[in-house]
């Protein structure tokens, strides 16, 4: 059995769970999440604690109760706080401006690139910095991803879009490699 699957899951005061069919309905104060139960597992709930339990005990089950239960959980803290992420633009001359609900990126291409966000994600900008911010963590997570993938940093100037907190390792040039002595060079040895 899965050992995350068999931790309970406690619900705050401010949260409902409704169980119909194989839904899972959560309200929250920032609004509400439907996961999909699949086959094979059923809910338990009592007092203020919810617990997955498989039906049968195979391989497949043990897997999705550590699986499902990560889901309500990440459900029931973005109904109650949200998720976030925040991206930084590195670079000259890179910025970006909010254009109503879209992002409009200029990252030194010919024309700017304009972002149209996931259906509940949120996109705000302060100075070089983007926020993703949203309820649901996969759809928060997927849209963050999509902007960074517009321009990814670039190893050597370390130009390009980051996750905030984000340590890449920059690579040396050329010439920094001969002054170091670093190639792959033929080496002369004296005898």
């Amino acid at each position: 059995m899965s050992r995350i699957g068999k931790k309970p899951i406690t619900i705050p005061e401010d949260i409902k769970i409704n169980v119909k069919d194989n839904k899972i309905e959560i309200n929250g104060p920032r609004g509400n999440l439907v996961i999909d139960l699949k086959p094979g597992l059923e809910i338990k709930m009592s007092n203020k604690e919810l617990r997955l339990v498989g039906k049968n005990k195979t391989r497949e089950v043990s897997a999705l109760l550590g699986t499902t239960r990560s889901l309500i959980q990440n459900a029931i803290f973005g109904v109650k706080e949200g998720f976030e992420k925040r991206l930084e633009l590195h670079g000259i001359g890179f910025k970006a401006t909010k254009q109503g609900n879209d992002l409009v990126l200029e990252l030194g291409h010919s024309h700017p690139l304009v972002v149209k966000p996931l259906p509940g994600v949120n996109l705000a900008v302060e100075k070089n910095i983007i926020i993703v911010s949203g309820i649901n963590k996969q759809q928060v997570g997927e849209m963050a991803a999509r902007i960074r993938k517009l321009r990814s940093v670039e190893p050597y100037k370390g130009k390009g879009i980051r996750y905030q907190g984000e340590i890449f390792k920059k690579k040396i040039g050329k010439k920094a490699k001969a002054a170091l002595g670093e190639g792959g060079g033929k080496t002369t040895s004296s005898a």
